[in-house]
């Protein structure tokens, strides 16, 4: 017997209106030969800030429910990495390629 599992149902991964609303900003920094990179995703339903620092061993991620408040704390976080040295290199959409 076949299990049903709901996957008939599912759409494209490529559907584009699922991500429509979707914002990505990826901010690279540099301090004492080191590179760093702050990264935020917002959607309507929330958000993530994402920190590779390379003194850590492993990505630091903060999720949020509302979208602005991520948006805010990753704008406090830029600030406060500008404060501590960092220089930003790049501030936009993530880099392909």
């Amino acid at each position: 017997m076949k299990k049903d599992f709901g996957l008939d149902e599912l759409e494209p991964a490529t559907d584009k209106k699922k991500y429509e609303d979707i914002s990505i900003r990826t901010t690279i920094l540099t301090k004492n030969n080191m590179i760093g990179l702050l990264s935020l995703k917002t959607a309507p339903i929330g958000g993530a800030i994402c920190r590779i620092d390379p003194r850590e061993g492993k990505p630091a991620i903060q999720i949020y429910s509302d979208p602005q408040q991520a948006e805010e704390w990753f704008i406090k976080s830029l600030k406060t990495s500008q404060e501590n040295g960092w220089k930003i290199v790049y501030d936009g959409l993530p880099l392909h390629g």
